[in-house]
């Protein structure tokens, strides 16, 4: 049953193709039973971030080529139209993916640490839409644990600058003191968060958080001393706003070019600073075209992040070292599910033999033997058919020199730990 991880993210595609392909919330549900129900998908599971849309599915032999087909009939694309940004890892390689993208190694910010709770979420919808199996679930499961132990083991994580954290960082590029700047946050997700805590961090004079549900945005800008508004109130206060930060899960723009091409009236040229971190995006991409309008996407942010990736790339050799170890160990598992358990056989066999001892002995209590006799011969004869195979082997094995053989024979019965005087 191959593992296949497939897949674009913002190495391999534009964001215009990225907003194509994602999945969000509500629609990842359906779309995860959609796809397992395709023939020859065995188990699935979607994570579609900001950054990147993936797909990590089992399928059975000569069916590896569904996934691809899947995503361009589900997101309505031309047959052909993905082929030169996707990307595919099988196997062993696909089980390396995973674990890197988990611990932040193949994030835009090396070692950030958001993508974890974006991979718990894509499991848990997993779960919900019964797309998983034994293999899949284990491999989450040690996606888990070595994403935790690269976080303790490794320094990857040490001072690590986020997403959010880049666009405060620009914003004070541009507006040299934050303290005299209004600031409009759109969302209330994580990243927004992350960026209203480093804005409480530099003072910044008015903070304003905008959401579709007033009650979030509320709880949000009382943490840090905002003021909260509805989306339909932004048309209202966009133009007293110096600085745009957005993230949302809408899947159509929050903010129009017509209604910031109003706000900047009001403005007489005083200029706004916008940075769209969401995909799909939360900004329609005229604005950037206005007059005293800086507008950032999240592609503009990479040479940014880039400055600061250097001090992070030894952590980084050590975490694949980590994960390289860990994929070993998966693999090992994994090919242990297309085997054959011997212990089933030898058991099979074993009940075989006892119930035709077994059989025989109470013919003889029958045709009355005495008990002592019929429990000798049990016993005796239940031994030999036991051990007839294995001796026979370990003989031969004696007389060859299969020294290999005869240490496994006794590791398999405990033998080696008698001579070391271990119970």
């Amino acid at each position: 049953m191959p593992l296949i991880a497939l897949g674009l993210n913002h190495l391999t595609a534009p964001v215009a193709l990225r907003e194509q392909v994602a999945f969000d919330p509500a629609t990842a549900g359906p779309a995860l039973r959609e796809l397992s129900q395709e023939p020859g998908v065995e188990e699935a599971l979607i994570l579609s971030t900001c950054n990147r849309t993936e797909l990590y599915v089992s399928v059975t032999a000569g069916a590896e080529a569904v996934p691809r087909t899947w995503l361009s009939r589900h997101h309505h694309l031309t047959p052909g139209k993905l082929d030169e940004f996707l990307y595919r890892h099988d196997e062993q390689e696909a089980v390396r993916h995973m674990f890197r993208v988990a611990t932040g190694l193949d994030s835009m910010v090396l070692g950030e640490p958001q993508i974890l709770g974006q991979v718990k979420e894509a499991y848990q919808q997993a779960r919900e839409a019964r797309a998983l199996r034994a293999p899949l679930d284990r491999l989450m499961q040690n996606t888990f644990s070595v994403a935790k132990r690269v976080r303790t083991d490794t320094r990857i994580g040490a001072h690590t600058v986020s997403v959010a954290f880049t666009a405060v960082r620009l914003a004070e590029q541009v507006f040299a003191d934050l303290e005299q700047a209004c600031v409009l946050l759109i969302g209330a997700g994580d990243t927004i968060e992350l960026a209203a805590r480093h804005l409480a961090e530099k003072d910044t004079r008015r903070l304003i958080v905008a959401n579709r549900t007033l009650e979030s945005a509320q709880e949000l800008a009382g943490r840090y001393g905002g003021y909260a508004i509805a989306l339909s109130d932004l048309p209202q206060h966009l133009a007293e706003v110096d600085v745009v930060i957005s993230s949302t899960a809408s899947r159509q723009p929050v903010l129009s070019r017509l209604m910031v091409e109003k706000a900047m009236t009001g403005r007489r040229r005083k200029p706004m600073f916008m940075v769209d971190i969401a995909v799909p995006r939360d900004i329609e991409p005229g604005v950037g075209e206005l007059p005293d309008v800086y507008l950032y996407g999240i592609d503009d942010l990479r040479q940014v992040i880039d400055d600061n990736r250097r001090s992070r790339e030894a952590a980084a050799r050590e975490a694949d070292a980590i994960i390289d170890l860990q994929v070993d160990r998966y693999m090992a598992w994994r090919r242990a599910l297309s085997l054959k358990n011997p212990a089933l056989d030898m058991r099979h066999h074993a009940e075989i033999y006892r119930d035709e001892v077994l059989d025989k002995a109470r013919t003889m209590l029958a045709r009355g033997k005495s008990p002592d006799e019929a429990l000798a011969f049990l016993a005796n004869t239940l031994t030999n058919k036991l051990l007839h195979h294995p001796s026979a082997r370990l003989r031969e094995a004696t007389l060859s020199g299969d020294i290999e053989l005869l240490h496994a024979a006794g590791r398999l019965y405990g033998f080696d730990r008698e001579a070391s005087g271990e119970e």
